[in-house]
């Protein structure tokens, strides 16, 4: 960026701040009562047109509208009638901050604002981040209760404390689009028109959940995968959250959101901060793709602890053995895996205490000795010399009544001791807020990955919390941030102790994939639905946000658990579209079923490099064939996956066009040894090369080979 447009600037005579990212300007200016408040967001604009916009000093247009200009974070006093992106409650009965601006700090694409209640020791620092790499716009707001603490003055209670608040431009009318779904139906896309309401999208469930995820984009209802403005925003938080979303009926749309839900709340007191989770937004012109990819880019680049690592092709034992799970029985599947061409092993449920069924066992983590007689550091040494790296499965965060754990420490579950406690899946949670329960878990992993050499934990967490309560403790509510803190902490300190050690993220399928979990871990179970039918559209949805590289994608047996049977070519097509995995009882393929298998492994990892650090095109989804293009960023190389999962009599697939290629270029299609008019790709599209039928897939190859 040009030195005479440093990243951030801020004019103390105008109150004006500035962010600039390459390809887009986030402005904000105070008001008179020192308030900041949203001035652009958009594309590029020069100060003097910024000072120059409708903001802080616009009138209301009467006096029961609301401040005319939006605020960065909304108490709940002044005239505001909209969401309250903050909101407290002091000892002497007071609602709400009334704020004075108290100063400013500016340090390398950072800016904070410092802000001062006029009435009571209260601070807060509502904080940008801007680089030069991306697009995306950090923001984030810290808390402080700034009483002496010798003085004991009364704490405050924080009833809600937002990341930040968005705001969109004027449009002629405004769309969302979010992820919906459940468990087995992830990260299902919807596009609706926004109504003259308040929107609430959130979990209250302590993790990130099926139902909902914490992204969300805005647009005029125009915008397209290549065209168009977007505004779009998603936060890096992995227990509850609640967005809200209001469009008012003077056209004005605004959204704010942050951790926890409604009814929760934190005890502030004397010299304690509150610090909330990253809220990050994005603008791009180039519609849904662009922004896609511009999300692609910042968690590959900014967010992912091991970007440079490749995904490796795992073999998870689940679907083949269930809990009934042997040292010879493993040692089967690792040595059919190994042939296939897998690179991890993955021993999942069922190799730990007591677990014969989901009744048992969880929180002992010791090997089951009827079944592991030696422990499992046998099995994990043959997986070494198969060439492999070895995988459990955990599940640290729960517990069953039937267990030594909970035996001896019922203290330590999530509940509130009057009420009657929720079983779901004959599981309790552990309240990791307890530090002797963070302490433990540490301990207890930190021993599996040294004893038994572990290379790679599949972290699951199967139920959400109920009853949640903290028997003992003044300020119970915590729990709900400090559990989630907690899985954190524990995860960056594996990683930290174990530096080779790969990490996937897990909830009972794709229930906590969000950027504060992608900061820690490798990749992410998209979902325990592995039908590749119903996969192509989990993906679909998952990819508006998520890179393909932290999207796992396993081939699994025909039929599927829901019944339809598939070819293995489409299974493995639709998997190779992420991290590929496999997951079915390979001693029931067949010699025939081995070869094709191991032929994929092959193709997959000849187009990894595409797939995993490529950009990626969504460039058909709405109609019988669907295609994902992976584009190399030198356009050097290119791998494009067709799906077509039913035909019609008669009815030929269209020609796939890829927008991604240079029309002055030409191709060469090195399985065909046939060489195409990049104009030609573009406009016309290429042949999917699909057979005939239902379930039929291609994987089609391009190399750039000159102009």
């Amino acid at each position: 960026m040009p030195a005479t447009h440093p990243l951030v600037t801020f004019d103390p005579g105008l109150g004006l701040a500035v962010l600039r990212t390459p390809r887009s300007v986030y402005a904000l200016r105070l008001a008179a009562d020192g308030s900041p408040r949203h001035v652009h967001w958009g594309a590029p604009a020069d100060p003097d047109a910024l000072a120059a916009l409708p903001g802080a000093a616009s009138p209301a247009a009467s006096s029961f509208e609301a401040d005319a200009a939006p605020d960065e974070l909304a108490p709940q006093t002044g005239a505001r009638f909209g969401p309250a992106g903050l909101q407290v409650r002091f000892a002497d009965g007071t609602r709400g901050a009334q704020w004075r601006f108290a100063g400013h700090h500016v340090d390398d694409g950072e800016l904070r604002l410092r802000l001062e209640d006029r009435h009571h020791p209260l601070r807060a620092e509502l904080c940008y981040r801007v680089r030069p790499d991306t697009d995306v716009v950090e923001r984030w707001t810290e808390l402080t209760h700034t009483g002496p603490p010798d003085g004991a003055p009364d704490p405050v209670a924080v009833d809600r404390l937002d990341s930040a608040s968005w705001t969109a431009p004027p449009l002629a009318d405004y769309r969302l689009s979010h992820l919906v779904g459940g468990w087995n139906s992830e990260f299902q896309l919807r596009r609706d028109r926004l109504p003259v309401a308040e929107t609430v999208l959130t979990s209250r469930r302590g993790i990130t959940g099926h139902h909902a995820n914490p992204w969300l984009a805005i647009d005029d209802g125009t915008a397209s995968e290549v065209r168009g403005e977007v505004w779009s925003a998603a936060l890096a938080w992995s227990g509850s959250w609640r967005v809200t979303v209001h469009r008012d009926p003077v056209g004005r749309t605004l959204w704010t959101g942050g951790f926890g839900h409604e009814g929760v709340g934190w005890t502030l007191r004397a010299g304690e901060s509150l610090r909330t989770p990253v809220y990050a937004g994005l603008y791009t012109p180039d519609g849904f793709g662009g922004a896609s990819r511009a999300w692609h880019a910042y968690v590959s680049g900014r967010v992912l602890p091991e970007p440079a690592r490749d995904r490796p092709v795992l073999y998870n034992s689940w679907e083949a053995t269930g809990f009934d799970v042997d040292e010879a029985g493993q040692l089967r599947l690792a040595r059919r895996a190994a042939r296939l061409g897998a690179e991890l092993f993955v021993l999942d449920d069922g190799w730990f205490g007591t677990r014969r069924d989901d009744r048992s066992g969880l929180g002992d983590w010791t090997p089951r000795p009827e079944v592991f007689p030696r422990g499992l550091r046998p099995l994990a040494d043959e997986v070494h010399r198969l060439g492999m790296r070895f995988g459990l499965w955990v599940e640290p965060e729960m517990v069953n009544r039937d267990s030594e754990l909970y035996r001896a420490h019922p203290d330590w579950v999530v509940h509130s001791g009057r009420l009657d406690a929720t079983e779901l899946r004959h599981q309790l949670v552990l309240n990791f807020a307890r530090p002797e329960v963070e302490t433990w878990a540490w301990d207890t992993l930190d021993r599996l990955v040294r004893d038994h050499d572990v290379d790679w934990l599949k972290w699951d967490a199967n139920r959400p919390f109920t009853e949640a309560g903290w028997d003992g403790h003044p300020d119970p509510d915590r729990l709900w941030i400090e559990h989630t803190r907690a899985v954190h902490r524990i995860m960056d300190r594996l990683r930290a102790t174990h530096p080779r050690l790969g990490i996937e993220a897990c909830a009972g399928g794709g229930g906590r994939v969000d950027l504060g979990m992608l900061a820690r871990t490798d990749q992410a179970w998209t979902s325990d639905n592995t039908d590749p039918v119903d996969r192509i559209g989990i993906q679909h949805g998952f990819s508006q946000l998520f890179p393909a590289r932290v999207m796992a994608a396993w081939v699994t047996d025909s039929p599927s658990a829901i019944g339809r049977r598939t070819p293995l070519r489409f299974r493995f097509h639709v998997a190779m579209a992420g991290a590929l995995g496999l997951g079915g009882d390979l001693t029931h393929w067949s010699d025939e079923e081995l070869e094709e298998a191991a032929g994929h492994v092959a193709a997959y990892k000849r187009i990894r490099p595409l797939v995993q650090r490529g950009h990626q095109y969504r460039v058909a989804s709405d109609g019988p064939v669907s295609a994902v293009h992976y584009a190399a960023p030198d356009d050097s190389e290119h791998a494009i996956l067709v799906w077509r999962p039913t035909t019609r009599f008669g009815h030929a697939p269209a020609p796939v066009r890829l927008p991604a290629l240079d029309p002055g270029a030409r191709y060469l299609d090195p399985d065909l040894e046939r060489v195409h008019s990049g104009a030609v790709l573009v406009n016309r599209g290429i042949d999917p090369r699909l057979p005939a039928g239902d379930h039929a897939s291609s994987l089609i190859r391009l190399r750039r080979i000159g102009p």
